[in-house]
């Protein structure tokens, strides 16, 4: 299994059960490294969802108390775990990375740190959860994904936004 993406690429491999098996390595890190509780570490994005195409990098939600609190000593343990706090600004998390070695140019893991059990953390599980269920919305996700693939290999955030309404759309069937 070979993770990692360069600065603003998009790339899709093919599903491998290997993903999982790296998330769980990385959840007994992190759970060593920050004794935050095993519920409050999950796998999401498309490299948890089965048989789904996905961009080489392994997403995993943190659930804290109050992401307004996030502390320098947290995030020195995420870095004792190989996580470095990005400068990337998105409303309600804070997002660290994982890279291939010390020059940070080829990211492999993403941390998205948010307030646990609120909003972000249920839609996203939510999603993770949908298309691991729902045959029709993994393939539509695919066909999205690889539309844009046909026009363009860079713009991560072009990517993101191309995926938006249908993510969304996800998001409210959610009945809790």
């Amino acid at each position: 299994m070979q993770l990692g993406l360069g600065y603003n690429e998009v790339r899709l491999v093919s599903y491998t059960p290997e993903w999982k098996e790296e998330f769980i390595k990385v959840k007994k890190e992190l759970m060593k490294h920050t004794n935050l509780e095993e519920n409050r570490i999950e796998h999401i994005g498309s490299t948890a969802i089965k048989g789904m195409s996905a961009k080489p990098i392994i997403d995993i939600i943190v659930g804290v108390d109050d992401l307004q609190m996030v502390d320098k000593p947290l995030t020195k343990k995420f870095y004792q775990a190989g996580f470095l706090k990005l400068k990337v600004e998105r409303p309600g998390e804070i997002v660290l990375a994982k890279f291939t070695d010390d020059t940070y140019k080829e990211k492999t893991h993403f941390i998205h740190l948010v307030d646990y059990q609120k909003e972000l953390w249920k839609n996203l599980i939510f999603f993770r959860d949908y298309l691991n269920s729902n045959e029709a919305a993994r393939e539509r996700y695919l066909e999205i994904k690889l539309e844009y693939l046909k026009d363009s290999s860079t713009g991560v955030n072009e990517y993101t936004n191309f995926k938006e309404e249908f993510v969304k759309e996800i998001f409210t069937k959610r009945t809790d």
